[in-house]
C-alpha cells in the first residue's frame, strides 16, 4: 500500500465519512474486514441472530410481511433455523409493485432514499433503502473488491456505463472531484464501438491503471479488439467483471488481452455486492454477514445442487426490507471450501438470468452457462448469442475468427443434439457483430418464450 492509499484510507477518508458526513461506513469497513475470517459455523450464527431480528422487526413495522405471514400462520418465533425460514413466501418484482407503500417500515417511511433498478424485462423497479443500509453495502463492496486488489485510492480505470441524460454542472464538478480522490478514471462504455477502440486503448496507456472494473460485455470486446490489432496496453495488476456473469471463456479473452487475473463479481442493484471472488478464484465468496442468498430449485426449494434461482434477504435494510427476494438469477452453490481460510460460504458459478435459461420440449430447463460452457473450447468462435423464439427452435448467431471451420459446426450441432436429441432444430446464422443491450451488456442466451 503506497503512501497516498494508507493517508486517504486511514485518516482522510474516516474523516470524511465520519466527522464531516456522520456516516458509520468506516466502522462497517473494519467489522467486515474481521468478520470474514470467522469460522463457517460463527458466520451461520451471525447470519441467524441478525436474521432473526430483521423478522421480527418485518412483522411488528411493515404491513405487507404481517399480512402475508399471518396468511400463512407463520409467526417470526415459529423460525427457529433456515429450514423454518424457508416456509416463508418469497418476494417477487410484482409482489413489490403492488406492494410498495406496504412494504415500508411506518417508522422509517420518511427516512428512506430510493433507487431504481434498470427493468431488463422493460418494467423498472423503484425501492428504497436506509442510510445504514447503504453505509454497509459501500463497506461489503470495499471488502469484495479488495480481495482483487482494488483498494482505496488505488489507480483504478472504469469501464462504466455512462450517466443517462445531462449531468449538471454542480454533478460534474462532485464527480470530478470524487473521482480525483479516489484515483478513479471513468470511461463511459455506452459509447464503445468498433471505430474508437482504439480510444479506450489510449486511455489506459495514458492513465496507467494498477485494476481495471467493468461491465463483463465492454470488457471482452475491447479484450477481442486488443488481440485481433495485436495491441498492448499498459498492463494493470487484476481486471474486475461486474454487472453480469463473467463465463470462463471470457475471463480467458479478458486475461489474454490485459495480461492480468480477471475476476468475478455478483451483484444486482437492489443489494450491490452480493458475492465475489478471493486471490484464489475458486468461487464467489457470499457476504452471508450482510445477506441471506438461497438458490431455489424449479419447485421453490431450496436446493444445494446444480443451478437454481437466487432468493436475497439484506439483513440491514430495516425500511423497505426484501425477505427472500427473487431477483430472476440464476446461480450454483458450491460444494467445496476456498483454501483461503475465509468462513463465507461460496457460489461456484453465477449462471445467468433465469429469463435467459433454455426450455426444452420435454420440459427440462438449461441454464444459461450451458452454451458459453459448450462453446468455450470451439476454435475461431470469437463471439456468439443464442436466442430461443419457440420451444421447438434455437438460433445461434456466430462471429467468426480466422481458424472458425466447417467441423466447427458440426461439432456443435453434435453437442446440441446431446441434451436437447430432436425435440428443438438448431439454426446457426453468421453476422458480422453482436451488439451489447441498451445498458451496455452482452447477452450470450436470451430467451423470448413468455415466461
Amino acid at each position: 500500500m503506497n503512501t497516498y492509499e494508507s493517508l486517504l484510507r486511514h485518516v482522510l477518508w474516516p474523516a470524511y465519512e465520519s466527522g464531516l458526513r456522520r456516516r458509520d461506513t468506516p466502522a462497517y469497513v473494519r467489522r467486515y474486514a474481521q468478520d470474514q475470517w470467522l469460522s463457517p459455523e460463527a458466520i451461520q450464527a451471525l447470519q441467524f441472530e441478525r436474521l432473526k431480528r430483521l423478522l421480527d422487526w418485518c412483522y411488528r413495522e411493515v404491513p405487507y410481511y404481517r399480512r402475508r405471514w399471518d396468511a400463512e400462520g407463520i409467526e417470526p418465533g415459529d423460525i427457529r433455523n433456515l429450514d423454518d425460514y424457508a416456509r416463508l413466501p418469497l418476494l417477487t418484482k410484482a409482489d413489490i409493485r403492488a406492494n410498495a407503500d406496504d412494504l415500508k417500515a411506518r417508522s422509517l417511511k420518511g427516512t428512506l432514499a430510493y433507487k431504481a433498478t434498470g427493468g431488463s424485462t422493460g418494467e423498472p423497479l423503484r425501492y428504497g433503502y436506509t442510510r445504514e443500509s447503504n453505509d454497509r453495502r459501500v463497506a461489503v463492496m470495499w471488502r469484495g473488491y479488495g480481495w482483487a486488489g482494488s483498494r482505496m485510492g488505488r489507480r483504478t480505470l472504469f469501464l462504466w456505463g455512462g450517466a443517462v441524460g445531462q449531468p449538471s454542472r454542480s454533478h460534474q464538478i462532485k464527480d470530478r472531484m470524487y473521482n480525483a480522490v479516489f484515483a478513479r478514471k471513468v470511461l463511459d462504455s455506452f459509447r464503445m464501438s468498433e471505430s474508437n477502440m482504439a480510444d479506450y486503448a489510449d486511455a489506459i496507456d495514458a492513465y496507467r491503471p494498477k485494476v481495471i472494473v467493468g461491465y463483463v460485455g465492454p470488457l471482452v470486446r475491447l479484450a477481442e479488439w486488443l488481440l485481433a490489432n495485436g495491441r498492448q496496453v499498459a498492463r494493470p495488476e487484476s481486471v474486475i467483471g461486474a454487472a453480469e456473469a463473467m463465463h470462463p471463456f471470457q475471463r480467458e479473452i479478458i486475461e489474454r488481452a490485459f495480461g492480468a487475473p480477471a475476476f468475478n463479481t455478483y451483484g444486482c442493484r437492489e443489494v450491490m455486492l452480493i458475492a465475489s471472488e478471493c486471490e484464489h478464484r475458486e468461487g464467489l465468496h457470499v457476504n452471508a454477514d450482510h445477506l441471506v442468498v438461497e438458490t431455489l430449485d424449479a419447485g421453490g426449494k431450496p436446493t444445494r445442487t446444480g443451478s437454481g434461482e437466487v432468493a436475497l434477504t439484506d439483513l440491514f435494510n430495516y425500511g423497505m426490507p426484501f425477505v427472500r427476494y427473487v431477483n430472476g438469477d440464476m446461480a450454483t452453490h458450491a460444494t467445496s471450501e476456498c483454501a483461503c481460510g475465509r468462513g463465507l460460504p461460496m457460489l461456484a458459478s453465477v449462471d445467468g438470468r433465469k429469463l435467459d435459461a433454455i426450455r426444452t420440449p420435454a420440459g427440462n430447463i438449461l441454464p444459461g452457462e450451458f452454451f458459453p460452457h459448450m462453446l468455450k473450447d470451439v476454435p475461431g468462435l470469437a463471439r456468439f448469442q443464442l436466442v430461443q423464439r419457440s420451444l421447438e427452435r434455437l438460433d445461434l448467431s456466430i462471429v467468426r475468427g480466422h481458424d472458425f471451420e466447417e467441423t466447427s459446426l458440426d461439432y456443435i450441432r453434435r453437442e446440441v443434439a446431446k441434451v436437447l436429441g430432436d425435440s428443438a432444430e438448431l439454426h446457426c446464422h453468421f453476422v458480422d457483430d453482436i451488439p451489447l443491450t441498451r445498458s451496455g451488456k452482452l447477452r450470450v442466451t436470451v430467451s423470448e418464450l413468455a415466461s
